[in-house]
């Protein structure tokens, strides 16, 4: 899969990136979507072609899932290059984005975005929020699935690192 040059990075992508230095038994990620995350972070440090927002939301999130240490996995050593380049990182790959209650402004209004995770609002705003409307690498949020075409339909690009975990995990979802 061809990897883009600048993009969005959802956390449970460095998160599965982890998996390759500490598996997990309780984890049914499968061994390649590990290794599509592992080449993922490694693709966008060696591109330095990371997005976030300009108020470290996106950040903070990183810090509280990984490891500042850099070690020992995959996604650890991204937290730790995020950390010590973000701020060496083009203005234009820090954007700005305006917090609105639980949400922000720069959030598309879609009927089919209305129940979209207020967690993952961010990444979406920030996407929205510049003109090239970079993509969002997704690793294992199957919800993601489910909002993916109304995404699209406003010029939002998901890019799914598992495509065939999280429409399996998603099916079994709207299943139950």
């Amino acid at each position: 899969m061809s990897l883009p040059e600048q993009c969005l990075v959802d956390t449970n992508v460095p998160v599965v990136a982890n998996l390759a230095a500490q598996p997990d038994p309780n984890s049914d990620v499968p061994d390649a979507c590990v290794l599509a995350c592992v080449e993922a972070v490694e693709h966008v440090v060696k591109k330095r072609g990371l997005i976030l927002d300009a108020g470290d939301e996106i950040f903070d999130e990183y810090r509280r899932l990984l490891s500042m240490k850099g070690q020992p996995g995959v996604g650890d050593r991204f937290m730790k290059w995020v950390n010590d380049n973000r701020w060496s990182l083009p203005e234009s790959q820090r954007v700005r984005i305006t917090k609105n209650n639980d949400s922000y402004d720069e959030f598309p209004a879609h009927a089919g975005l209305k129940d979209f995770d207020k967690s993952d609002r961010k990444f979406v705003a920030v996407a929205n929020a510049r003109a090239d409307k970079p993509p969002i690498l997704q690793a294992a949020g199957s919800k993601w699935w489910g909002w993916c075409g109304a995404l699209a339909e406003l010029g939002i690009t998901v890019r799914f690192l598992c495509p065939e975990y999280v429409k399996a995990k998603y099916a079994e979802k709207i299943e139950t």
